[in-house]
């Protein structure tokens, strides 16, 4: 996997988060959510880079076949209720391959915790974020693009999961409640935050040369 510069563009925002109150015992925890395939997963890496190496939960190594939408209670005890309390964080990623759960990984509290995935910004999840983030890449584009991705063998996965995510949001919407929206374009990302909308100037991210994951 190619390594990526850091980009300056996402330096102000970086320094925005990091100055915010903790928002679950010592730790910021910041939101990005988003359509499946809409660019959550490179957005938050290059994001964490521009924080110093702040680390990333990956809600698909909470999620599983059998509870797209329903690792909620999984995600509290096993992260939230640790990390409130200034403790470390026990989990095991999921295995999508395998269809079971690997071994168990631990996660340090940390300054600034990015948690990104469809569902990042849920109800219950909300009360903990120091601040939701939300990819601003339409819906048909976003799944167009996942599609595209994870190629023909998981179509009906796919299938199965845009009828999951629309019904998820339908119930439980996140882009209404979300503090920050974050654009791409070609050359970089742009992005909205807090009453004033300054905008962030975009900048060169992908070199020209991978899809944006999920």
């Amino acid at each position: 996997m190619e390594s990526h510069p850091s980009h300056p563009s996402l330096k102000p925002l970086a320094r925005e988060l990091a100055a915010l109150p903790c928002s679950l015992g010592p730790v910021r925890l910041v939101g990005i959510d988003g359509h499946a395939g809409s660019g959550k997963s490179t957005f938050a890496a290059r994001l964490a880079e521009a924080l110093g190496g702040a680390p990333v939960l990956h809600l698909d190594d909470v999620a599983s076949h059998e509870e797209l939408f329903g690792w909620e209670e999984r995600l509290r005890s096993q992260v939230l209720e640790p990390l409130a309390g200034g403790r470390p964080a026990h989990w095991a990623p999921y295995d999508w391959v395998e269809r079971r759960f690997g071994p168990e990984r631990v996660l340090e509290p940390a300054p600034v915790l990015l948690v990104e995935g469809v569902g990042a910004g849920r109800r219950a999840l909300r009360p903990h974020l120091a601040r939701l983030l939300w990819m601003e890449t339409p819906r048909a584009e976003s799944w167009q693009r996942g599609r595209r991705r994870d190629g023909r063998e998981l179509s009906g996965f796919w299938d199965g999961w845009e009828r999951a995510e629309h019904a998820h949001f339908s119930r439980d919407p996140s882009r209404p409640f979300a503090d920050t929206l974050v654009r791409q374009s070609g050359t970089g990302y742009e992005w909205t935050s807090g009453a004033g909308g300054t905008t962030g100037t975009p900048t060169s991210v992908t070199d020209g040369d991978e899809l944006p994951r999920a």
